[in-house]
């Protein structure tokens, strides 16, 4: 398999060559500098050979290097016995003469799975099997959560800062160099989350401190602590004995603090640019009218009692934003399973009620997978699969991994009320709520995403509830006056489910409660629900005659 002859040139990040890059149709590339090589599917090598060769012979046998290899020192990096044998790294000699080393990865189950071989002779490498399903280097040995783990840039750094460290700490590194340290640590970013701090300890250099500065901003401010080296490495410290000066810059790190303080002053005609936020139209023009659609960096709730169509909206809403959006979209559904919210999408695209097993039968296979290539078919869908009890922390992690990592711009979180309400040491329910949307507020403002965000209802005083049509008010949100204050708008949904007339029984009522954006509230307009497609359709106000 050889690259297509046409392209364009540009720089490599692995030798710093302006021009000797060329970026192929197919997807590979190829340094003419170094002999970088990246196959399509994400593999790379620094060997000319295996390039021209092509990708079969990295295929059939991915670990042939492994033949005559064995633990031992390695003396020209300071690098004991021990700790190779810890990371697992092999070497090959010819006599006394170490020729190779043999970096091995292994996938989430700790199956090893591909290599990175050095040639220490002509300082060349490149990698043995699928480098694309491997976890970050040394992942594998270091399973538990804890309170620091420290990424470097290179297996060879990794090694000399843990054997620095007195083996007292985690320390992986990445697998493709600064180039590629977002990419890869977003890949393990559940993995890196579940420790109290990261430390950064990247090359003292410009490609080095760029990236740092690039996987810092995946994490939640304060997670990331960035390492201010002298020398040029951590193997460097290790080489000449000065592990005591690598520690105190360790404990020096400092947190990572993002640029964009600025005075308003320097704003400047900048101040009548395009709002930096991205907008979607709600699907109901009433609704429009007073709101001016959804955006980016909002919260908005969705409030109401049981049975007033707050499913069917949900449906509406991640369809509608499928269609008018090119963004991924994120879904926590605690109260259905994933695969009810896969068909409750397909239902939209469909006009059935394919959420229901009977309806679904009535279809062919055929008709089924059309709605399903439509809709999660186009793999802009992510939803969480979760089961049992689920923490405040585990929640605010998925939304920050569907943003940071996958790249959702618009993420539904249904329900509000059951997160507080299956938490086993609940204490005051209120105060519960204080603090989960305080988090997810913050959340929002440190993504940029729009959480459309559902919440119950508590029962009003009096005769007549919800489930009656009642006009429902901020004070009946349940649990909190913190949803009211902290979110940018609410919009409840009332609907007479007891009404002997059809059209009222079937008929929501969409109320804002409270616009942030606009400032204006009150009825936006009205849905109807057609039982037999399961789709809200706006309608003139049925209540009053002749509208």
């Amino acid at each position: 398999m050889q690259p297509e002859e046409k392209g364009y040139k540009g720089p490599c990040p692995e030798c710093g060559s302006s021009d000797a890059k060329h970026f192929y149709p197919d997807g590979q590339t190829h340094c003419f500098s170094c002999d970088h090589h990246t196959f399509s599917d994400g593999r790379e090598s620094f060997s000319y050979e295996v390039w021209k060769k092509g990708l079969d012979n990295m295929s059939t046998a991915p670990l042939k290097n492994n033949v005559n290899a064995e633990y031992g020192d390695i003396p020209d990096r300071k690098i004991v016995k021990n700790t190779a044998m810890i990371y697992k790294t092999l070497t090959k000699k010819q006599g006394s003469m170490t020729t190779h080393h043999i970096y091995q990865y292994f996938d989430k189950n700790g199956n090893h799975i591909s290599n990175k071989v050095r040639d220490t002779l002509n300082k060349k490498f490149w990698s043995e099997g699928p480098m694309t399903s491997a976890g970050l280097f040394g992942e594998h040995i270091f399973t538990q959560k804890g309170k620091y783990i420290t990424v470097c840039e290179g297996e060879v750094d990794a090694m000399s800062a843990y054997q620095m460290m007195g083996s007292k700490w985690p320390v992986v590194s990445l697998k493709n160099g600064a180039a590629s340290a977002a990419s890869n640590c977003k890949q393990s970013f559940e993995y890196l989350n579940q420790f109290d701090n990261i430390v950064l300890c990247f090359d003292n250099d410009k490609a080095g401190r760029q990236a740092a500065d690039d996987v810092a901003a995946i994490f939640e401010p304060n997670k990331c602590k960035i390492m201010s080296l002298d020398l040029k490495d951590a193997n460097e410290y290790l080489k000449i004995g000065k592990s005591e000066d690598f520690m105190t810059l360790w404990w020096a790190a400092k947190p990572f603090t993002p640029a964009g303080i600025i005075n308003l002053h320097d704003l400047g005609d900048s101040l009548y640019e395009e709002n930096y936020c991205d907008t979607c139209l709600y699907p109901w023009s009433g609704l429009n009218e007073k709101t001016y659609g959804m955006r980016t960096g909002e919260l908005v709730t969705f409030t109401s009692g049981a049975g007033m169509g707050k499913s069917s909206i949900m449906r509406e809403l991640m369809h509608h934003l499928m269609m008018n959006t090119k963004d991924n979209i994120g879904v926590l559904a605690m109260e259905e399973s994933v695969r009810n919210t896969a068909f409750n999408i397909m239902s939209v695209e469909a006009n059935a009620r394919l959420y229901i097993k009977e309806v679904r039968d009535q279809f062919s296979s055929e008709q089924l997978r059309e709605w399903q290539d439509k809709t999660i078919g186009t793999k802009r869908f992510f939803a969480f699969d979760h089961f049992g009890s689920i923490s405040n922390e585990e929640i605010l992690s998925r939304v920050r991994y569907m943003s940071k990592a996958l790249g959702c711009k618009w993420v539904i979180l249904d329900h509000l009320s059951i997160l507080v309400s299956g938490q086993e040491d609940m204490g005051d329910e209120r105060k519960s709520i204080d603090i989960l949307m305080t988090k997810l507020r913050s959340l929002v403002e440190e993504t940029g995403i729009s959480l459309l965000l559902v919440s119950h209802l508590r029962r009003p005083a009096g005769d007549r509830g919800h489930e009656d049509g009642r006009e429902v008010s901020l004070s009946h949100l349940r649990g909190s006056a913190s949803i009211a204050h902290l979110s940018d708008g609410v919009i409840a949904l009332e609907r007479n489910q007891q009404a002997d007339d059809e059209t009222e029984a079937n008929t929501t009522t969409i109320r804002i409660l409270k616009n942030r954006y606009t400032g204006e509230t009150g009825v936006a307009c009205y849905l109807h629900y057609n039982k037999e497609t399961g789709r809200m359709t706006e309608i003139n106000n049925p209540f009053v005659e002749n509208e």
